[in-house]
């Protein structure tokens, strides 16, 4: 991934805090006829240092890679269109572009499947609890009757994710003078939809 100096991402913990906050990943893999991608979401494990998953028995992604096979995790977080006619500069001289600015997380690593109903359970319960954080009435795993459960964990195999790297790109205007900045975080809040907002509230952290 190209990564100019003014974008690049290092710290760990705000690139895991990215992953944790959008965790649905498009998972990419080499094998024999070429690229594959699978969308699904994967939720960390382990202090960070994997990724864990599930994917149906449908999916043959078991068949095309084999156990320990590379694989590129990628997380797309805040992203939106920036107008160029939102810089000040766009009436002074009108030398102004328009570009896009996002937020995006890389993660290298080793693909291992999973087929222990136990392990598989325990996958299932950890991101359900995750993901039904903070609802009023969130549901849980146990909710589900046991036998149809158990049905259910047949149809799936587990997907743990060895990280060996991971790389991040926060292009939120931190090239632009603070006036361009001030401007753009006004243009994304009378845009107002919840992408633009989200953009909007990091660049707001650089002014």
């Amino acid at each position: 991934m190209y990564q100019p100096p003014a974008f690049k991402e290092t710290r760990k913990e705000v690139l895991l805090d990215a992953i944790a906050q959008h965790p649905l990943a498009a998972l990419v893999c080499n094998i024999s006829e070429g690229l594959t991608a699978n969308h699904l979401p994967m939720v960390l494990a382990k202090n960070g240092e994997q990724l864990h998953a599930h994917l149906s028995r449908g999916n043959d992604l078991l068949e095309q890679c084999e156990d320990g096979a590379e694989a590129l995790a990628i997380f797309q977080g805040p992203a939106h269109y920036i107008s160029a006619g939102w810089y000040p500069g766009k009436k002074e001289h009108g030398k102004e572009v328009p570009t896009y600015n996002y937020v995006v997380v890389h993660a290298r690593g080793k693909l291992h499947f999973k087929h222990d109903a136990k392990w598989k359970l325990c996958h299932l319960k950890s991101m359900t609890d995750q993901m039904e954080e903070g609802r009023v009435d969130p549901w849980s795993v146990s909710d589900a009757p046991a036998d149809y459960l158990a049905r259910q964990l047949k149809g799936l195999y587990g997907l743990e994710f060895e990280i060996t790297e991971l790389v991040g790109k926060w292009k939120m205007s931190q090239n632009r003078q603070n006036i361009d900045k001030a401007a753009v975080v006004e243009g994304l809040h009378d845009d107002g939809d919840q992408a633009a907002l989200a953009t909007a509230a990091i660049i707001k952290k650089g002014l």
